[in-house]
């Protein structure tokens, strides 16, 4: 099966403009920016038969074509990632069978958390499309809730049913759990990774479905597929004992490059 991988990546965030831009410093102090890292994520992942980067703005696109990355210009109307990634395959009008969103912010992302969510679609044909879940630990847990604490939009969580069926995502802690645990010790909570895996029709309907009242509280774009009853998969990956963040906020910048000095990534 062909599988295309996206890259969405937008100057005017709200929360943190020019973020694509920032750069990362790795253990070996040399500094790349989130959209260099995001694409190198991309190409370590096996079976892509394409990669992409989805922009609407010339200064990421520069940046991306710099180190010869494939750029596809998009409308600056996208709403999210989804919608870019819409558009990036629309644009391209080339038939793949799997569609993947890697999200620019989560440069970390490891090759097998992308390679098993795509197994997982292809296994599981009456699934729109797939995500990936990762059980928490104690740590990242405790994370997630100091985020909260603290009024940052942090993490997503998920929660899931019969079949791993997506009951619902949230930027909120779910479900609750009132327990204390200890740094490494599994917990009953799932950090939701920002990464899809479509079909393509599913994909290209995406954007004609109007926004419900659940994806604007939460801000969260997989909300749409939920509220427009469609199947979404989420796929447990196991971490191997690498970390995992995504970049939401300037305050993730550090947080980040700890976690490559920890896994001695360069």
């Amino acid at each position: 099966m062909s599988v295309l991988i996206v890259i969405p990546a937008r100057y005017a965030s709200t929360r943190y403009p020019a973020k694509p831009l920032v750069s990362l410093t790795g253990v070996t102090g040399v500094a790349k920016t989130l959209i260099r890292r995001s694409w190198d994520a991309a190409m370590a992942v096996r079976g892509a038969t394409r990669v992409v980067v989805a922009t609407d703005d010339d200064r990421i696109r520069c940046e991306a074509e710099d180190f010869d990355a494939e750029v596809v210009m998009t409308s600056a109307d996208c709403q999210n990632g989804t919608e870019r990634c819409a558009d990036a395959y629309a644009r391209l009008a080339y038939d793949y069978d799997i569609v993947v969103n890697l999200q620019g912010d989560a440069p970390l992302t490891p090759a097998w958390f992308v390679e098993d969510l795509i197994a997982g679609l292809r296994a599981n044909p009456d699934a729109e499309l797939a995500t990936p879940v990762l059980r928490c630990e104690g740590a990242m847990l405790a994370s997630l809730r100091d985020d909260r604490q603290h009024g940052r939009v942090g993490g997503t969580t998920a929660v899931f049913g019969v079949g791993n069926r997506a009951l619902y995502f949230s930027k909120e802690v779910i479900p609750y759990t009132g327990g204390s645990y200890g740094a490494d010790q599994p917990t009953p909570v799932f950090h939701h990774v920002g990464v899809y895996a479509y079909r393509p029709q599913t994909l290209a309907d995406y954007p004609t479905w109007p926004i419900g009242p659940l994806e604007t509280l939460e801000g969260l774009e997989q909300l749409r597929f939920l509220e427009n009853g469609r199947t979404v998969l989420c796929v447990e990956v196991e971490a191997r004992g690498r970390q995992f963040w995504e970049l939401n906020n300037p305050a993730d910048v550090p947080r980040i490059e700890e976690m490559m000095a920890a896994m001695g990534v360069e």
